[in-house]
């Protein structure tokens, strides 16, 4: 009865924002939740750089829809299923997220929901619920699951806390300072195994 959590950019898609960003050459939408603990600040910000260049929903799902996974993640994520059950938990949008999703398999996935006017301009963010990734967690503990969680970020550490093992994966050096507490893997071999000695001893 045990369950494997993992973040989504940064885990096993490369980082949405940061790719719209380079696209756009906007660089002031390079921060991600590495960067910025708070995310309702974070969001508010890109919403309001969105709105200052015009750019709209469908110009965002056509760098997206030209995104694939990370190099061996969805050969990762394939082993990983045949072992554990896994749930994607993210701060990303299922706006953004599908169109990765039917490339990794269709993993279930928890996040959140964009608003978008009918021009396609995005004009608010809706979360599922507050500290979702933690209460995820926590309601899995409460079915009676053993939970291993992986992230990169900060908005993944809540969620490590809560879970029975917490891995960090590929983080950035900030990330690994502030919390010394969690291994550190930095390949899907690496976390693979890091995956199935926690279950072990869990």
């Amino acid at each position: 009865m045990q369950i494997v959590c993992l973040d989504l950019e940064g885990v096993l898609v490369p980082e949405i924002w940061i790719e719209f960003s380079e696209r756009t050459g906007i660089p002031e939408l390079r921060r991600t939740t590495r960067d910025e603990p708070n995310y309702d600040k974070l969001m508010k910000g890109r919403l309001a750089l969105l709105a200052q260049h015009k750019l709209g929903l469908p110009d965002i799902q056509k760098v997206i829809a030209e995104m694939g996974p990370m190099p061996g993640a969805k050969a990762f994520l394939d082993g990983l299923r045949e072992r554990f059950q896994v749930i994607i938990l993210s701060d990303t949008f299922y706006e953004f997220a599908m169109p990765l999703m039917r490339q990794l398999g269709m993993p279930t996935l928890f996040c959140h929901k964009l608003e978008a006017d009918a021009a396609g301009v995005v004009v608010n963010y809706h979360l599922r619920m507050p500290e979702q990734k933690r209460e995820a967690v926590k309601a899995l503990k409460a079915l009676n699951f053993k939970v291993m969680a992986a992230g990169d970020s900060y908005n993944d550490t809540a969620m490590l806390a809560e879970a029975h093992a917490g891995i960090l994966f590929r983080p950035p050096e900030n990330v690994i300072r502030e919390f010394p507490q969690y291994p550190v893997v930095m390949n899907y071999a690496g976390l693979d195994a890091e995956i199935e000695a926690a279950s072990k001893r869990i």
